[in-house]
C-alpha cells in the first residue's frame, strides 16, 4: 500500500518574535523549490502566526503556547512526535532543539558555546550562532548545507489580499510606524511629529501604523492628535499592513519587525538604527544576492530599497539595551539623531520618484 506522506516533510522552528520568522521565510522558499511537494510547516509561539499569512512557501502553521499545563505540553509533544522527517531550527535555544528532537529524527539548528552538552545532542547537525558578522538571512539558510539545497533569499512577507481603507484608494502617501517594541530603540516622539509635519508641508500624505499595545496607541493617537496623519494603529492585522505598504510611496520606521515587513514588501525603506548592530539585523533588502552582505557595521547607507539611518556616536552600534542596558532604557544615539538626517534621504528619494 502506497503512503500519502510526502518523502520529505519539513518543520520549521522559530519560537521568537515576528521579525526572526519573518527573516527565516528564506528558508521556507529555499525548501519549497527544493521540494515542491514536500510538507512544510512552521512552529511559531501563539500570537505571531499573522506574519506568515498569505504565505504560499508553507502548508500550516502549529502555535505553541508560551506557557502552558504540564499534561497540555505532554499532548503537544505526543503530537509533534516524529510527525517530519526534517526539523530544522533558526534560534538558537534550548526549547526549539528539544522540540526538534521530539518532531524529527534529523534534525539542524543553532547553538551558541554556553550550549549545554545534553541540548547539543538533541540535534544532529549543528551550527555555531554567529551573532556579530553575518546577516541572519544567509545566516539561517546556512542550516541547507548538509541538505545540499541552493539558498533563495527572499524574504517573503504576510499579504491579506484586501482592499486598502477608503480614504487611501488612488492616493499616494507615506507609511510612519513610530513605535518599536522597546523603549531603547525609540527615536524621541518630538522627532516623529517634526518629521511628520514636514513631510505634510511637501504635500505628503502620512498614515500611521501600530500594534493593538494600548501604551503604543496612545503615542501614536498623539502623533495624529498633533498632525492630522491617519492613524491607524490597533486596525490592521500583520497581513493588512503589509498590504498597505506596498502601495506606499516610502516608509520609516525603527528597528522593528514591521519595518523589515516593509523592506520585503520592496518599496523605498527607511530605517533609524542606533545600538543593534545592522550587520546581523538590518532590513534584508528586496532584491539582495545571498552572496553579498548588505549592511556594513557603522555609518549611514543605502543598499537597493533600503536605507539604513544610524546614530552617531564611538560606541554606536553598541549591540546593548540602550545605554542603561535594559529594555526601557534611552539609547543617546538615536536620542540625538536629528529630523534632518530623514528628510535629507526624503527629499533624494521623492525627487527620483518624479
Amino acid at each position: 500500500m502506497t503512503s500519502d506522506r510526502p518523502k520529505k516533510s519539513f518543520l520549521i522552528l522559530c519560537t521568537l518574535r515576528i521579525g526572526d520568522i519573518l527573516l527565516a521565510t528564506p528558508l521556507m522558499r529555499s525548501l519549497r523549490k527544493a521540494y515542491p511537494d514536500s510538507r512544510i510547516d512552521v512552529l511559531v509561539l501563539k500570537g505571531m502566526a499573522g506574519v506568515l499569512e498569505g504565505n504560499p512557501d508553507i502548508d500550516g502553521i502549529i502555535e505553541s503556547p508560551h506557557r502552558t499545563t504540564l499534561w497540555n505540553r505532554l499532548r503537544e509533544w505526543r503530537s509533534l512526535w516524529r510527525r517530519y522527517t526534517h526539523a530544522l531550527s533558526p534560534v538558537s535555544s534550548d526549547r526549539a532543539r528539544f522540540y526538534a528532537f521530539v518532531a524529527a529524527p534529523q534534525r539542524l539548528g543553532f547553538i551558541n558555546p554556553h550550549t549545554s552538552s545534553f541540548s547539543r545532542r538533541l540535534l544532529t547537525h549543528t551550527f555555531l550562532f554567529d551573532d556579530e558578522t553575518l546577516h541572519t538571512v544567509p545566516h539561517n539558510l546556512r542550516l541547507l548545507e548538509p541538505l545540499g539545497i541552493p539558498p533563495d533569499c527572499t524574504v517573503v512577507p504576510p499579504s491579506a489580499k484586501g482592499t486598502l481603507p477608503l480614504p487611501l484608494h488612488e492616493k499616494k502617501y507615506a507609511v510612519v510606524h513610530p513605535y518599536p517594541k522597546f523603549t531603547y530603540k525609540s527615536w524621541p516622539l518630538e522627532n516623529w511629529v517634526t518629521l511628520i509635519q514636514e513631510l505634510q508641508k511637501r504635500s505628503i500624505p502620512v498614515v500611521l501604523t501600530g500594534s493593538r499595545n494600548p501604551e503604543e496607541m496612545n503615542v501614536v493617537r498623539e502623533i495624529a492628535q498633533r498632525t492630522t496623519a491617519l492613524d491607524l494603529a490597533g486596525t490592521l492585522s500583520l497581513a493588512e499592513t503589509a498590504d498597505l505598504i506596498r502601495k506606499a510611496q516610502f516608509f520609516v520606521g525603527p528597528d522593528t519587525g514591521i519595518t523589515h515587513m516593509a523592506a520585503a514588501t520592496g518599496i523605498p525603506t527607511l530605517t533609524l538604527f542606533g545600538p543593534t548592530n545592522p550587520v546581523k539585523w538590518g532590513p534584508w533588502p528586496a532584491t539582495q544576492d545571498c552572496a553579498q552582505q548588505p549592511w556594513r557595521r557603522q555609518g549611514s547607507q543605502h543598499q537597493g530599497n533600503v536605507w539604513i539611518i544610524q546614530g552617531s556616536g564611538p560606541c554606536v552600534p553598541c549591540h546593548q539595551e540602550g545605554c542603561d542596558r535594559h529594555a526601557l532604557s534611552k539609547s543617546l544615539c538615536l536620542e540625538n539623531l536629528p529630523v534632518s538626517a530623514v528628510l535629507e534621504v526624503i527629499q533624494t528619494l521623492t525627487r527620483t520618484q518624479r
